[in-house]
C-alpha cells in the first residue's frame, strides 16, 4: 500500500482517533478501582495480606487503546490482575488460590454496597460496578512465575527478556486445577505491556515533552495515558473497524484484539502520522503471521514465544479466514480514503465502515480542526471515581476490549 495521503485524510484519520478516544477520567476512574481493591487486599484483616498481594492493570486499558463502546448499553471491561507475590506454586492449588481472592473481593462488594453479584469466569473474577459507571472489572488470581518461565524458554533458546514478570494463573477448566503442580497456566501482562511500549516510546516520550512544555509541567508528571500515539490511534481506528464488521457476528470469528495489537505494534515503524502509521500497519502486518512447517498460522507472544495468540485457527479456520477478510477489507477501505480531498466523501466512504454517527462526528471535528494530543481533549466526563450501588441490567458486551 505505497499510497500517498491527502493533506485532509491526513487530518480526517486524526480527528476520527480524537473521537474514539475515552476522557481522561475513564483512565483515572479503572485507575481507581484497582487501586481500590489493592488497598482492600492489603488491609490490616484481609485474609490474604501476608501474601503480599499487588494488583494492577492489564489489557486495552494498559496499553492506552481502549475505544468508546458502539453503545450506551455497552461497557468498559477493566482488565486486572491481582498477584500474590509472597505465594508459590508449591504451596497452594489453582483452585485454593482463586478461592481465597474470591472471599476477599466478595467481602469488598458487600462492603461497597455493590448490589450485583460477583461473578466467576473460566479465569477471572468479575466485579460489576453500577449502570452509571459503566464498568467492571476482571480480576485474574496470579502468582509469580518468572523462574520458571525464563527456564522453560532457555530450554527452548527463546528469548527470555521479558520473563522476570511472568505469573502464574487459573483456568477452572484445567485438568489439574484441583492439584499442587508446577505447570500452572502462564501469562506476562506486565511483560506485553513493556514491549508494546518499547515500540512507541521514541514518540511517546517526544510528545509527553511537548506536552509538558505547554503545561509548563516536568515530563515526569504526565502519565503516559495523557498522551496517545500514532500506533495507539491506529490500533483503536483498527478495532473499531472490526467491531462494525463483525458486529453480528453469529459464530464467534471476530478477530481478537490482542492479535490486532500485536501485529500493529510489530508492523509500525515509528510514523509521527496517524495516516502514515495506519497504512504501514496495513501493509505490513500480515508479514508477522507466522507459518510452522505444517502450514499452520503463528502468532507469537513477543513475551512468551511459546504462546501463539493464533492457536485457535487450527481448531476453527474460519476464524483465519474471517481475519485475512477483515484486514483485505480494512486495506481497501483506508487506500480508498487516503486520496480523498473531500471531508463529505471520505464521511460517506467511511460511514458503513466506522459507523455513520462516528465519521460525521469526525467530520465535523476535520472541519473545526480541532485535533489535539492530548487523549480525550473533549471527550465527555465520566464520575472519577466508582459508582457502587445499582439497577440490575444485562449489558451487551463489546467485542474487542481486552
Amino acid at each position: 500500500m505505497s499510497i500517498a495521503l491527502t493533506a485532509s485524510s491526513r487530518r480526517y484519520l486524526a480527528a476520527l482517533a480524537d473521537e474514539l478516544d475515552i476522557s481522561d477520567t475513564r483512565y483515572e476512574q479503572a485507575e481507581q478501582s484497582y487501586m481500590s481493591l489493592g488497598r482492600w487486599l492489603n488491609r490490616p484483616d484481609s485474609t490474604i495480606s501476608h501474601y503480599d498481594p499487588v494488583v494492577y492493570v492489564q489489557g486495552s486499558f494498559g496499553l492506552g487503546t481502549v475505544i468508546k463502546p458502539l453503545s450506551d448499553a455497552e461497557e468498559y471491561d477493566v482488565d486486572s490482575v491481582c498477584e500474590l507475590k509472597l505465594l508459590a506454586k508449591t504451596q497452594k492449588t489453582q483452585q485454593q488460590l482463586k478461592t481465597m481472592l474470591g472471599v476477599e473481593i466478595e467481602a469488598y462488594r458487600r462492603s461497597k454496597g455493590m448490589l450485583k453479584p460477583l461473578h466467576e469466569g473460566r479465569r477471572c473474577w468479575t466485579l460489576n460496578y453500577a449502570d452509571g459507571a459503566q464498568f467492571h472489572m476482571d480480576v485474574v488470581p496470579a502468582l509469580p512465575n518468572g523462574t520458571s518461565a525464563r527456564k522453560l524458554l532457555e530450554a527452548y533458546r527463546l528469548e527470555t527478556r521479558w520473563t522476570g514478570t511472568a505469573i502464574g494463573i487459573t483456568d477452572n477448566e484445567r485438568h489439574d486445577y484441583r492439584h499442587i503442580t508446577e505447570d500452572w497456566p502462564r501469562s506476562n501482562p506486565k511483560g506485553y505491556l513493556e514491549w508494546f511500549r518499547s515500540r512507541i516510546i521514541v514518540v511517546l516520550n517526544e510528545r509527553k515533552r511537548v506536552l509538558a512544555k505547554s503545561l509548563n509541567a516536568s515530563v515526569e508528571k504526565i502519565p503516559d495515558y495523557k498522551v496517545r500515539t500514532p500506533l495507539q490511534a491506529s490500533i483503536m481506528i483498527l478495532k473499531r473497524h472490526r467491531d462494525i464488521m463483525f458486529e453480528n457476528d453469529g459464530i464467534n470469528c471476530c478477530p481478537i484484539s490482542i492479535i490486532i495489537t500485536t501485529l500493529a505494534a510489530h508492523a509500525y515503524g515509528g510514523q509521527e502520522d496517524v495516516g502514515d502509521a495506519l497504512l504501514a500497519i496495513l501493509t505490513g502486518m500480515e508479514a508477522y503471521i507466522l507459518r510452522d512447517r505444517n502450514g499452520r498460522a503463528l502468532i507469537p507472544n513477543p513475551t512468551d514465544p511459546m504462546e501463539n495468540f493464533a492457536d485457535k485457527w487450527a481448531e476453527h479456520p474460519e476464524r483465519e479466514r474471517a481475519f485475512f477478510k477483515w484486514l483485505r477489507q480494512a486495506q481497501a477501505d483506508y487506500a480508498r480514503v487516503a486520496g480523498l480531498e473531500s471531508g463529505a466523501l471520505i464521511t460517506e466512504t467511511l460511514s458503513p465502515q466506522m459507523g455513520t454517527a462516528l465519521a460525521k462526528r469526525a467530520e465535523t471535528r476535520f472541519r473545526g480542526g480541532s485535533s489535539s494530543l492530548l487523549r480525550g481533549a473533549t471527550a465527555a466526563a465520566a464520575s472519577s471515581s466508582p459508582s457502587f450501588g445499582s439497577v440490575p441490567r444485562i449489558p451487551s458486551k463489546p467485542k474487542g476490549f481486552a
